[in-house]
């Protein structure tokens, strides 16, 4: 057992409890501040002052909202599924607060006079209680609009399952190097391995990028923010929602937002540690921790404000042909470099044939064209009515022919007789 995990063993049952408590609040109060902010800045982008009537500044806006939305009425459409409909959005929001517990927010920590760390459970497999949580969450979407009895909502439910199924398995992928350099699942040991080393930003710099690709594709942002496309779905899943139900939808992609934002920090920029710091105390480290995570709410808020929607199969084509194969090229080429480096060969001779080897299967990939075969339309009719035959090629126009009756030679002696004087 690690010191982390004896000392969170050992804490009393109202520290855990605190715990929680503080973690909810955070979930909260972040929720309350990303979405004024979000709209602060993107009217800053747009040259415009954004919300400033609430409170100091504008800042109260969005706890304005929060309680106009508590006392607004509570509307359920009358073809609803009543009991899925009320679940949908307590499952969609549940799993985003679990997350939380597994994250190492800073080091060890004196409160009340008990010494703990800043980490609600440190579990071996925390980073798959991430990946598991953050895929349970499309359950609540799924449901939502499946139990509207609404078709636009079923679409954009449909749409969801599809997108966090794709970018799931590549958020996954980019997540296997990380486990593999810091050899456990555990995020007190990832967060502990970057600080002997490098951060995995530098030794994993692909991982991370398709690690905040996918990340984006997951929380149904913009520009992946396709089950929401309020030009061909209204308003997307949560279109029959209305008072607490919609908030807590809100709630949810939010807190989404903040879970995968620390879920990076903890991976790739070393939790909460400082660099040419090394020995700083625990609140210095969640406040450096704080610093990280919210570089990366400060992304997904710029990339709201400057990359417009991309369409459906642009979006899985990027999921499924680029993310999913370059995780995988990238995991075969850790899995050598170890292999390699275990059996004391010169690991820079096998990076450079491993490169060369790969930048050749993948230009030769992109350079291939691909081949359109013959496509034979099958279409069942649905009726015995009378159709025309589907290869049916309509006839060229035939040119007109001139006439030879009497009139148009009258009129042909009437244009010669024309012209004879106009050239006189």
């Amino acid at each position: 057992m690690t010191p982390t995990q004896q000392l969170l063993a050992a804490a009393p049952l109202w520290l855990i409890l605190l715990k929680v408590v503080v973690l909810f609040a955070i979930g909260v109060v972040l929720t309350l501040f990303m979405i004024v902010l979000e709209r602060k800045v993107v009217g800053r982008m747009q040259q415009r002052p954004g919300p400033n009537r609430v409170g100091p500044g504008g800042w109260l806006q969005s706890l304005a909202d929060g309680l106009k939305l508590a006392f607004k009425e509570d509307i359920m459409p009358v073809m609803a599924d009543k009991k899925v409909y009320f679940i949908a959005p307590v499952v969609s929001t549940i799993p985003a607060f679990v997350a939380f517990s597994v994250i190492p927010f800073g080091g060890e920590v004196t409160i009340f006079g008990q010494r703990t760390v800043l980490q609600l459970a440190d579990l071996p497999v925390g980073v798959l209680v991430v990946l598991a949580t953050s895929s349970i969450g499309v359950y609540g979407i799924v449901l939502g609009g499946w139990a509207s009895g609404s078709p636009y909502p079923l679409l954009a439910a449909l749409r969801s399952a599809a997108q966090v199924i794709s970018y799931e398995i590549a958020l996954g992928l980019s997540v296997v190097g990380v486990v593999l350099y810091a050899g456990s699942l555990s995020t007190a040991d990832i967060v502990a391995s970057q600080a002997a080393s490098l951060w995995n930003v530098l030794v994993l710099l692909p991982s991370f990028v398709v690690f905040v690709i996918a990340m984006v594709g997951e929380t149904n942002r913009a520009p992946f923010d396709l089950p929401e496309a309020e030009s061909e779905l209204v308003g997307g899943f949560h279109t029959e929602y209305s008072s607490l139900k919609f908030a807590l939808f809100f709630l949810a992609e939010y807190v989404n937002m903040v879970t995968v934002s620390a879920m990076a920090t903890t991976l790739f920029l070393g939790g909460g540690a400082i660099p040419f710091l090394p020995d700083v105390s625990g609140w210095w480290q969640f406040l450096a921790f704080l610093v990280k995570m919210f570089l990366f709410l400060f992304l997904f808020i710029w990339l709201r404000g400057t990359l417009p929607r991309l369409r459906y199969d642009q979006f899985m084509r990027l999921g499924w042909k680029v993310l999913v194969p370059v995780s995988l090229l990238w995991i075969l080429l850790i899995f050598a470099i170890r292999a390699f480096r275990n059996t004391g060969g010169s690991t820079t001779a096998l990076i450079i044939a491993l490169v060369i080897g790969v930048a050749v299967v993948v230009m030769a990939a992109f350079l291939v064209p691909d081949k359109d075969g013959p496509h034979e339309q099958l279409v069942e009719l649905a009726s015995d009515y009378p159709v025309p035959p589907l290869d049916l090629a309509v006839p060229s126009r035939p040119r007109h022919r001139r006439s030879t009756g009497p009139r148009q030679a009258e009129l042909d002696n009437a244009q010669q007789v024309t012209g004879s004087r106009q050239r006189e």
